[in-house]
């Protein structure tokens, strides 16, 4: 009966120790997250659209887009400026009635001190919002609506006004967010060496 005793003692000890110990830890959880700083509201999403760019400096070159013009579905002849076109007599349409012509001027200045050599800068294509993108039409195409002489690639004199480049494009009627790649070579150099550096300008196209 004694043997007995005790090993009802003892198990009642083990039992009161087990429940302290599970008392205890839920204090101690209880009390560390007390402890915790509440988390705040999940910040609200970064819908911040970017301002548009309308100038970038590359090495020497700044680059400055100065218009863009829509013509529609076409180029029309009593827009020729230009008195050595006469041979041309008909409106210009756009190979695609999906299609519409852009004419952008970008402009290029010298903002170092030594002139640039011949063909150190450029516009190249004209790229939408889903990254499609348009090349400028082959001057053999559109050379009668454009100016003439037209200064794309001339050389840059220090601190001049800048130096205006004309190009046409075909773009797609459904393209918006539209931008225009300039370039510049390396080091300003020439960019027929194939080293070159860009940029997508932003446009407004009216």
């Amino acid at each position: 009966m004694k043997i007995n005793k005790e090993s009802g003692q003892a198990s009642r000890l083990l039992l009161v120790l087990a429940i302290v110990v599970l008392v205890a830890a839920i204090i101690t959880y209880l009390v560390i997250k007390m402890a915790e700083q509440p988390q705040g509201p999940n910040p609200p999403p970064d819908n911040t659209i970017p301002a548009p760019i309308y100038e970038q400096t590359l090495g020497d070159i700044r680059f400055v887009f100065e218009v863009a013009l829509d013509k529609d579905g076409i180029l029309k002849v009593s827009e020729i400026k230009s008195s050595q076109y006469n041979y041309q007599r008909d409106d210009l349409p756009v190979s695609n009635p999906g299609a519409k012509f852009i004419q952008v001027t970008v402009g290029a200045q010298n903002v170092g001190i030594q002139q640039t050599v011949q063909g150190a800068w450029d516009i190249q294509n004209i790229v939408d919002d889903k990254g499609r993108n348009f090349a400028p039409l082959g001057n053999y195409q559109v050379n009668a609506w454009l100016p003439s002489p037209n200064l794309c690639g001339t050389i840059l004199q220090p601190a001049f006004d800048p130096t205006p480049c004309d190009k046409i494009y075909e773009v797609s009627k459904a393209s918006t967010g539209l931008k225009i790649r300039v370039q510049t070579g390396q080091n300003n150099g020439a960019i027929s060496t194939g080293k070159v550096t860009s940029y997508l300008l932003d446009l407004i196209v009216k």
